[in-house]
């Protein structure tokens, strides 16, 4: 016979529900291990069954060394908002981000088979799929190193951004760090600089502009010279350093940061949204 004691035991080893747990040990006739296998088989259905729903709500993670030299940032993407502000949801996406900055993650394929405890972080995804029956997936994973790497998430961990810092010369740079992530929430720059942009990026808004040129009529021989114009223009207003501060129009984000402290500057970022 399953007694209350018995399903409140399973409860504490697993976290399911007290229904699927009296059911998990019923099935296993009150043997435990089989009835977290069952509970385990559960997930996999439930994750099966719902591979193909969108997974647009969730938060991002971030945990960043002590001497901040090290962080990584993971998107943990479910099904709906409600389920992005339950704990145990918002309890797994930490534990997730701790493992990938512990275990030295290469890529998602590698954090997913990691260990956190006796299972793999792919196969507490799965137990927590089982329990609440929604679709759950890393969509991001970032591992940064630098001189100095400074954290900001914006206002309901929907949007996340590291900021490698160079030049720092030991100064404490938080406040900057935190500005430019500011800046690159708001604005999503595609890059640092002109010489970080894609190639592609770069021939796609060449071949806009010199479209734009000759349908203005202008003449053929100065198509190239304006259109390189243009594409000034585009990393004025899409490379990171050269665009306006947001915080104060009068300055870029390199004058901000060399105002800060000469020779700072931005090293690399990433940003990472849910949705």
């Amino acid at each position: 016979m399953i007694t209350a004691q018995d399903v409140n035991k399973l409860r504490t080893m697993t976290g399911a529900g007290m229904m699927d747990c009296k059911k998990a040990l019923t099935e296993a006739n009150g043997d435990f291990e089989k009835a977290i296998e069952i509970l385990r088989k559960k997930g996999q259905k439930v994750s099966a069954s719902r591979s193909d729903k969108d997974a647009k709500e969730g938060s991002v993670f971030i945990k960043v060394s002590d001497d901040k030299k090290e962080a990584v940032l993971i998107a943990l993407n479910c099904e709906t908002d409600f389920v992005a502000k339950n704990e145990e949801f918002l309890n797994l996406g930490k534990l997730i981000a701790e493992t990938a900055f512990t275990k030295k993650s290469a890529d998602k394929e590698s954090l997913l088979n990691e260990k956190a405890g006796s299972l793999t972080i792919n196969e507490k995804i799965t137990e927590l799929v089982g329990k609440i029956g929604e679709k759950l997936e890393i969509t991001s994973f970032v591992h940064m190193k630098g001189e100095a790497i400074v954290p900001y998430i914006h206002a309901g961990s929907k949007l996340g951004v590291l900021v490698s810092l160079k030049g720092v010369n030991g100064k404490d740079v938080t406040d900057a760090g935190k500005d430019v992530g500011m800046q690159i929430a708001a604005m999503n720059p595609v890059a640092v600089d002109e010489t970080a942009v894609d190639k592609t990026v770069i021939e796609k808004e060449l071949e806009i502009a010199k479209a734009q040129i000759l349908a203005e009529g202008k003449p053929a021989n100065m198509v190239d010279k304006i259109a390189q114009g243009k594409l000034q223009k585009f990393y004025k207003d899409n490379t990171l350093v050269h665009q306006i501060f947001v915080k104060d129009n009068s300055k870029t984000v390199a004058q901000y940061l060399d105002g800060i402290q000469k020779g700072l500057s931005v090293a690399e970022f990433k940003r990472v949204s849910i949705g």
